[in-house]
């Protein structure tokens, strides 16, 4: 197989295993689908071995096809890296930009720096959607996605935006009435505002005790079952009982003394991250680099997301 045909049958592999079908991989490089079938068919027969298992309805990568995948995306990326370096000085990016966020990160931390990229670059469009579901960014044609929590779809790269601290928080006016509770089994007593996932699951509450290990405190009996975490700081400014939220979502409350710290010695914040994702870097179109770069630089001057406990020291009760 000679060059310039080996460099269009990679191609057709990496759009297929990104999309998942043929059908796909022609729509997004402007050719058929048998075209993208004889490309990989051809790449297979001169490296001798299968990378693709394909039925009538599925297409799934075989082992040998993950570890070729991952080189072939370090190899375009480099072509790419190569070709953009002569043009960068020629052309501003433009087009448009779609990205999913969860509602309340965006609104908070994305809103505020999308101004700003399109005043620094006037030819891109954002379309932004503000869900909290997880979704699928190839499939659905997202070009970046924010996502909190544990990250486990590793044929994405994920750029991590910040640490997500979590906290326990009251208000002042609670705590006037129901005290402040310095152990685990007082805050138990508390009126308590857990908070479910959309897929049905409780967030729990996790502490250190005595002896190193980590232990949950049972939210069955939670005055408050809420799915946004929104609505868990508004319930806990109100005085409605404790909430366990991100640090972030809470340093305004905490500065104007709104809300205040429980139980930092013990509670356990987690290791949670919220991460920008995009589905490759192999042929990364110029509107999505200067996004994802002038996003990560703009969330990294934000001080409620890179909060430390000496800087949350002051507000515990």
């Amino acid at each position: 197989m000679e060059s310039p045909q080996r460099v269009r049958a990679m191609l057709s592999f990496v759009q297929a295993a990104d999309a998942g079908s043929f059908a796909a991989a022609a729509r997004a490089l402007g050719i058929s689908p048998a075209a993208v079938s004889k490309n990989i068919a051809g790449l297979e027969g001169a490296l001798g071995v299968r990378l693709m298992n394909r039925t009538t309805r599925s297409l799934g990568l075989t082992e040998e096809g993950e570890v070729f995948l991952r080189q072939v995306r370090i190899g375009l990326e480099a072509l790419q890296q190569a070709t953009e370096g002569l043009t960068a000085g020629r052309a501003a990016p433009t087009g448009r930009v779609r990205i999913s966020s969860s509602a309340g990160f965006g609104r908070d931390q994305l809103m505020p720096e999308l101004n700003g990229l399109l005043v620094r670059y006037p030819g891109l469009a954002v379309d932004v959607d503000f869900d909290d579901r997880l979704v699928d960014l190839v499939q659905e044609r997202y070009d970046i996605a924010l996502r909190g929590g544990d990250i486990s779809d590793s044929s994405l790269v994920v750029r991590r935006v910040c640490q997500l601290r979590l906290v326990l928080v009251a208000s002042p006016e609670h705590l006037a009435r129901h005290g402040v509770p310095r152990t685990v089994q007082a805050l138990a007593r508390h009126p308590l505002l857990a908070r479910r996932f959309l897929g049905g699951r409780v967030s729990p509450w996790n502490f250190r005790a005595a002896d190193g290990s980590i232990r949950s405190l049972d939210l069955g009996s939670a005055r408050m079952t809420l799915s946004a975490p929104e609505a868990l700081t508004q319930a806990a400014v109100d005085g409605a009982g404790v909430a366990q939220v991100g640090a972030h979502q809470v340093w305004s409350h905490l500065r104007a003394g709104r809300l205040r710290l429980l139980l930092t010695d013990s509670h356990e914040a987690g290791d949670y991250e919220m991460t920008l994702q995009y589905p490759h870097r192999a042929l990364l179109a110029p509107r999505v680099r200067v996004t994802v770069e002038h996003l990560l630089q703009a969330f990294a001057r934000r001080e409620e997301l890179h909060l430390s406990p000496q800087a949350l020291a002051p507000f515990v009760a």
